[in-house]
């Protein structure tokens, strides 16, 4: 087994550690003696926490260096040893204990007391026979704990920056494993999908022993020594990964060296799906060419037939406008949503050709790409959708479809009403559908085409102003129950578990407020259109 270790390697990530609170002056002050747990100062602190009371461990939640001056268990053998039992149950990361009189000098009797309750202990427990100010040690070392936590953010910030970089100067695979290497100092192998060595770097480590035992039967690849997990992270995209990019010496609980070779294992998905030029040309020549239909007024039917046909598409006779959205936060990775789109419209184009569908794509804006398909004859045309766009995630996509067209240049045209069916879709509260047509948002879809027209924003403010005016969301939402049941009052108060009291109290206060009746049926239109305007438009 290789017997290379996370020791080998410079620990150019440090946390806090016991022994980094050792070397406090203030600390130091205090004559410390490590009486127990000499073999784990290197237990990541991750705050420190004064405590005296004897029922310490419920007030901690692991990882605390605990200081205290032991007054309620220091002079029984009995209550240092619950008060150290405490600290291991809750997995705590050591204790520094002040030991001191009333008159100022070292407690002898119970130093005594607490060195016998710590002997063979693997916890961490330091004695001080003089006093230093608790108040000092707790604000350096949380000063400490926040440089680190500002250093490691910007650190990874850089990282970052550098593998953008990297993605837009087109980097090779031994370029980004090299950069990678030296951000982690550590070596940096990666292998293909039989653990073949592609490429590696050595990190200024020697990499001798590993390369060698590599590949040997028996190896327990992605292990060190003690048998911590190595960093590790799949290459490619999740149905088509190639390969694994591996940080010998790296644990796999290292959570900035994670997001550095993750973000790397992005960089090098994105270099080897560039390595495909043929496919990507073909994808920008085609966009070209829907672009231009959208451009030019000049363009017929049967020149835009022939320059698709020369870019692998057959006109057939119907063809129909297709557009993926991808459902994302505002938080959503560039880089991570760029490989989704493609990786969707691979999947897409592949999916169409099993069922003998050609097809013509073009990017839309960021996150969505559009698809003209030429359906096959004899095939219904909801038959032929369903197949070729049920492999999609469909949990996190939505689909818009325009209709269908015997021209081309219409086909082409209708990607916009297509991309507006599905940014219309993406914002319905719930989406059973494959896909979607007009047809299907209907009213919604108009009013989200509408969203900044100032006639319906007048309007609605009109009629919902006095609710609008106090942000009265209970009674907005009370509203849109009572207008979602029709008016019914029997199914609007089962809906909203309200007694027939309550519910008429309620109405009356509703109708009151906005001063209409609620039982008329255009007043119940009006308002209808309203909140659902103002819905659509707090949505987007």
């Amino acid at each position: 087994m290789t017997s290379y270790t996370v020791s080998d390697a410079p620990h150019h990530f440090a946390e806090l550690t016991i022994g980094h609170l050792l070397d406090f002056e203030e600390i130091g002050r205090g004559s410390p003696e490590l009486v127990t747990g000499q073999e784990n100062l290197d237990r990541i602190v991750r705050w420190v926490h004064i405590a005296d009371s004897e029922q310490v461990g419920r007030f901690l939640e692991g990882g605390e260096c605990v200081l205290s001056t032991g007054l309620s268990f220091r002079s029984s053998a009995e209550a240092a040893n619950a008060f150290f039992d405490q600290l291991e149950s809750v997995s705590a990361a050591g204790a520094v204990i002040e030991l001191i009189d009333a008159d100022g000098r070292p407690d002898d009797d119970a130093l005594a007391v607490l060195r016998a309750a710590a002997a063979g202990r693997q916890l961490p427990i330091i004695l001080l026979s003089r006093r230093i100010k608790f108040v000092r040690v707790t604000e350096l070392a949380h000063q400490e704990l926040l440089n680190r936590q500002l250093a490691r953010k910007e650190r990874v910030r850089r990282a970052h920056e550098t593998f953008t970089q990297l993605s837009l100067e087109r980097a090779g695979a031994e370029d980004i494993v090299e950069r990678t290497a030296e951000l982690l100092a550590s070596p940096v192998v990666l292998e293909d999908v039989g653990r073949r060595i592609l490429t590696h770097a050595d990190g200024g480590q020697d990499t001798t022993r590993i390369l060698r035992e590599w590949g040997q039967p028996g190896n327990r690849l992605g292990e060190g020594e003690a048998g911590q997990r190595w960093l590790q992270t799949p290459v490619g995209l999740r149905e088509r990964r190639w390969g694994r990019l591996v940080a010998p010496g790296r644990t796999a609980d290292d959570e900035e060296a994670a997001q550095i070779i993750e973000r790397a294992a992005q960089s090098l998905t994105l270099a080897r799906m560039a390595e495909r030029d043929e496919q990507d040309l073909l994808f920008q020549a085609q966009g070209g060419l829907i672009r231009e239909i959208a451009d030019s007024t000049e363009l017929d039917e049967d020149s835009a037939r022939a320059r698709a046909r020369a870019l692998g598409f057959t006109a057939r006779g119907h063809m129909v406008a297709v557009v993926v959205r991808i459902d994302r936060s505002s938080a959503t990775d560039p880089t991570s949503l760029q490989l989704q789109e493609r990786s969707l419209l691979q999947l897409l184009v592949e999916t169409s050709a099993q069922h003998r569908c050609t097809t013509l794509a073009a990017g839309m804006q960021s996150g969505s790409f559009g698809v003209v398909l030429a359906l096959p004859a004899g095939i219904d045309e909801d038959t032929a959708l369903k197949r070729v766009l049920t492999g999609l995630p469909h949990r996190e996509t939505t689909v818009g479809v325009a209709r269908s067209s015997t021209s081309l240049l219409t086909a082409a045209l209708r990607l916009e009403s297509a991309a507006q069916v599905a940014e219309i879709a993406s914002t319905l509260d719930l989406r059973q559908r494959l896909y979607y047509r007009f047809s299907d948002v209907r009213l919604r879809g108009l009013l989200t085409s509408l969203a900044d027209n100032q006639a319906l924003n007048a309007f609605a403010e009109a009629e919902l102003g006095p609710l609008l005016e106090t942000e009265d969301e209970e009674m907005l939402d009370f509203l849109e129950l009572f207008l979602s049941h029709g008016g019914n009052k029997s199914a609007v108060a089962r809906a909203g578990y309200l007694s027939r009291p309550a519910l008429y109290a309620r109405i009356a206060k509703l109708q009151d407020r906005l001063g209409v009746s609620l039982d008329d049926a255009e007043s119940r239109t009006a308002l209808h259109v309203a909140l659902l305007w103002w819905r659509v438009r707090g949505r987007r």
